[in-house]
């Protein structure tokens, strides 16, 4: 849960996982044409994301596609939903 947080600490990071989430899956590159961001920087944002278990990524030939790992987003929110209760 800290590492989710950490990765969701930083705005730019949060668009990403936001574009990613919106759809079944999303290639780098439709994701780097829609925002205004050097690969270098998506990279590590997808990085970070994945390294904290929220986004899949695999390869589809020359594309790297990133999937949100929806049961892992529907935890986090269940445990932060838990420090309401």
């Amino acid at each position: 849960m800290q590492a989710i947080s950490r990765a969701l600490a930083d705005p730019r990071r949060v668009e990403v996982l936001r574009m990613i989430a919106g759809a079944d899956s999303t290639s780098c590159m439709d994701l780097r044409t829609s925002m205004t961001m050097n690969p270098a920087t998506l990279s590590h944002h997808m990085k970070q994301l994945e390294t904290a278990g929220l986004i899949e990524t695999r390869r589809d030939g020359k594309l790297v596609r990133a999937t949100l790992r929806r049961k892992t987003w529907k935890s986090y929110l269940a445990h932060l939903k838990s420090f309401a209760a």
